[in-house]
């Protein structure tokens, strides 16, 4: 299908026909947000869950398995890196067919964790050094950013229609949607662009707090560069933990720098990273207050945290009640179970099912 080619004036939600300008009309003053999410087939992602996939396999058969897994893929190969040391000898190749499709060239270059790291850790030490971060906010009921939720659940509404690579965006000004952006393989313009107003305009499928913020004309930029249909490992090449904003909190949110997909939890910049994120929870909750950022930080090797802060609107508060040690957190958290394909698959926050929400 020849692409379409892509339109300089922006679609308008109520079909006005004339575009529209995000600033016009607004407060100059106030703040723009905007946020993405991506679809769990954009090559990203792949890549995520592939290394996670590979992680779950050897915790069903060794909970003990430690794993540092690098997966880079595109144009017909996947290349998989990193350490395992694990007692199951797992078969990577059709946990690649399953989540990337057949026909790839598959190549392996796995050895086993450094000893003097493996000390460390067996010691009951972190198994990296790292600072992570933690966010809670009371203005969506997920506890999670306004355009974070929004640019996440438009996603997941398309990928239910369009199973395949995707991307979307919002940009969220004041108490408004100022732009929505809707990118989707396979999805022609018209019907992506109904799509896309039907979910703006039924309740039911996106987040309460939507109906209270809902501007009823932002722009929409729908497949802006045209129709597609290569997408995926035979459009563009994907690499772990290349979307770290979109697994944590969305770019109003700091974050500490770490990926999470394909590490074990003795890995700190994951399974602390969930832990900041339990504590936030539980302290907006405790305190009833707007926002609260936490930070953690580790040395390897080391037992215990060499920072902890949470920031509880703007107010520093003592965290206290929580065993932050790594084997405590992996304790507290449950995290030697196979959950981590999930995770990169359908996000790691703003989840009633998990014990950090």
């Amino acid at each position: 299908m020849a692409r379409r080619p892509a339109s300089n004036q922006p679609v308008l939600l109520a079909d006005s026909g004339a575009p529209s300008n995000p600033m016009k009309g607004k407060d100059m003053n106030q703040s723009f947000k905007t946020a993405e999410f991506v679809s769990p087939k954009h090559p990203d992602k792949l890549c995520d869950r592939i290394a996670d996939a590979i992680l779950d396999a050897h915790l069903v058969a060794d909970s003990n398995a430690r794993t540092a897994i690098e997966v880079m893929g595109g144009h017909g190969r996947v290349y998989i890196t990193g350490e395992i040391t694990s007692q199951a000898v797992i078969d990577i190749a059709p946990i690649v067919e399953r989540i990337a499709g057949p026909g790839l060239e598959i190549i392996e270059n796995i050895a086993v964790q450094s000893p003097e790291i493996a000390a460390g850790v067996d010691a009951g030490g972190a198994g990296d050094q790292g600072v992570m971060i933690g966010y809670a906010t009371s203005e969506t009921p997920e506890l999670l950013p306004l355009e974070f939720v929004l640019a996440r659940d438009l996603n997941r509404y398309l990928y239910e229609r369009w199973p395949y690579d995707g991307k979307t965006q919002i940009t969220v000004c004041g108490e408004e949607i100022a732009a929505i952006v809707a990118s989707f393989q396979h999805a022609p313009h018209g019907e992506l662009e109904q799509a896309v107003k039907q979910w703006a305009k039924i309740q039911k499928f996106v987040s309460a707090c939507f109906v209270k913020y809902r501007n009823s004309n932002p722009e929409l930029h729908i497949n802006p560069a045209g129709d597609w249909r290569l997408g995926g490992f035979d459009a563009d090449a994907g690499l772990t933990g290349r979307k770290l904003i979109v697994d944590n909190y969305g770019p109003r949110i700091p974050i500490g720098g770490g990926a999470y997909s394909g590490k074990d939890p003795s890995k700190v910049d994951r399974s602390a990273a969930y832990m900041a994120r339990k504590i936030a929870v539980d302290y907006v909750r405790r305190f009833q207050a707007d926002e609260v950022l936490v930070r953690l930080a580790y040395a390897i090797g080391y037992d215990r945290p060499v920072e902890v802060t949470a920031m509880v609107d703007g107010e520093r508060k003592t965290i206290e009640g929580y065993d932050l040690s790594p084997n405590g957190i992996i304790g507290h958290l449950a995290l030697k179970r196979p959950i981590y394909e999930d995770l990169a698959t359908n996000g790691h926050y703003g989840r009633k099912e998990l014990a950090w929400g």
